[in-house]
């Protein structure tokens, strides 16, 4: 039997096999994360109707499978705080639309001073600055400053605490990030760039299409013309969110554009001033897309805005059809031309208790099912908070026959971290518990290697070379 022919019946370091062998692959169990099954986060479908110049992703930074299943670990990890209690999943819960539901979200030194922001659909957006304050300059900039927060995780490297350099030596002792970043990025090292990238791109994966807005918009020829699977209300409601108050509208389209919903980039604040803990807050001029405000029965994840003062959309919706004052840096289209000589004023829409109640119909429909429950962007870690198990990707891996009949030998060769112990495992079904094992270790070039005989022509085999954390 020639190489090319026993191949299909070889699973070459876990997955090489014909796609029926890999379909029939269980998911994975809680603790184990399988670099040859990744998930599709680079190819994911997006609607037509979304505007891919919205897409703020950089040139450099590609979302790729391997490099958001890197970044969904880091997010997970509560080892990126200085306490080993906090991580980025902590203040944003995937259940919750990656918010938190409590007002202040709890770090390793206090609660925050802003409520956590919803992190669905952040790559499309204009606005290519993050936070609330607009402080970070991309997904990449923001993915580490939590990190850095004294009161968040706490490598700051002021007060007292350690800088991020020392995380970087910490994370650079942790041999599955050894493993983990060699699959990424082709070597163990370990800086804030990379970290920062694997984040983003984790981050920008996380997004929401499925809603009963995407399927009424599919259908439509543009946003204005009614839905058919839209109720009376919810048309009503779509109508006063995409017109202007002088047409008789609530004008929201103008700073959460459809159908991305996310912030203009010129916004100013929108006259919520207070502060978590006290004290007033005006430098806040971003928001999350508006998707996904609530769960799919309607029900808030969380308090909204970003001192988290406002419990539902109908106090939301109150606040905007009547505006408190003008504030510093309150938003023009916000308020109504004063009296001659006299500077604007409030904006007062004047929406009745049934048009409040059409426009809160409708964000309704903006909220989708997969974002909460899909696997790809849950915790890999198991209940004890370890990856028990990470099994080598088929990439790079390379494999050669020699000798003939009965002497013929096959030789496996993965790239791995110098030095580090790896199992070879063979299984005739690939069943949880059914593998077979033995140790290797990688050579001083970082070179994972072994020879056996090669399977008879007729038998199916699994191989992989996987990595098993020390206890």
């Amino acid at each position: 039997m020639t190489p090319n022919r026993l191949l299909p019946l070889l699973l070459l370091i876990a997955a090489a096999g014909s796609a029926a062998a890999q379909q029939s692959q269980p998911q994975p169990a809680p603790g184990v994360l399988d670099l040859t099954q990744l998930y599709n986060y680079a190819d994911q479908p997006v609607p037509a109707y979304i505007n891919p110049n919205k897409d703020n992703t950089p040139a450099n930074n590609e979302i790729s499978d391997i490099g958001a299943t890197l970044g969904r670990v880091l997010f997970y990890d509560k080892r990126l705080s200085v306490s080993d209690t906090v991580s980025c999943a902590s203040c944003h819960q995937q259940e919750h639309g990656f918010s938190d539901p409590a007002r202040a979200s709890a770090g390793v030194a206090g609660t925050t001073r802003r409520h956590s922001m919803r992190l669905i659909n952040a790559r499309f957006a204009n606005e290519g600055r993050f936070f609330w304050d607009e402080r970070a300059t991309s997904a990449e900039d923001q993915a580490t400053k939590p990190i850095q927060d004294h009161v968040e995780m706490g490598f700051s490297g002021a007060d007292g605490d350690p800088s991020f350099a020392d995380l970087v030596a910490k994370l650079g002792a942790i041999e599955e990030y050894q493993v983990l970043f060699t699959a990424t990025y082709g070597n163990p090292a370990i800086n804030e760039t990379r970290v920062q990238r694997a984040i983003a791109q984790f981050v920008r994966s996380i997004q929401s299409f499925d809603s009963k807005y995407d399927a009424g918009r599919a259908a439509a020829p543009n946003d204005g013309a009614p839905f058919t699977n839209f109720t009376a209300a919810e048309n009503a409601g779509k109508q006063l969110f995409l017109a202007p108050p002088p047409q008789g509208g609530a004008g929201c389209a103008g700073c959460h554009q459809p159908p991305e919903f996310d912030i203009d980039p010129n916004s100013g604040n929108n006259g919520v001033i207070g502060s978590i803990g006290g004290g007033t807050d005006t430098a806040v001029t971003r928001a999350p897309s508006l998707r996904d405000l609530v769960d799919a029965n309607g029900t808030p994840h969380t308090s909204f805005m970003h001192d988290g003062g406002f419990p539902t959309l109908a106090s939301v919706i109150a606040h905007y059809n009547q505006i408190p004052a003008v504030v510093n840096g309150l938003d023009p289209r916000l308020t109504a031309p004063g009296p001659p000589g006299l500077p604007p004023r409030p904006q007062q829409l004047n929406l009745t208790a049934n048009q409040q109640a059409n426009l809160a119909a409708f964000l309704r429909t903006l909220t989708g099912e997969n974002v909460y429950t899909d696997p790809k962007w849950s915790n890999p870690f198991d209940a004890e908070n370890t990856l028990r198990l990470i099994v080598l990707p088929q990439q790079g891996a390379v494999h050669a026959f020699s000798g003939e009949g009965e002497d013929r030998l096959i030789t496996l060769t993965a790239r791995g971290v110098p030095g580090v112990t790896y199992r070879f495992q063979e299984s005739e079904s690939m069943r949880e518990g059914t593998w077979s094992e033995s140790e290797v270790v990688a050579d001083e070039e970082g070179v994972i290697e072994i020879t056996m005989p090669a399977p008879a022509s007729q038998t199916q085999c699994f191989y992989r070379f996987a990595y098993v954390p020390a206890e």
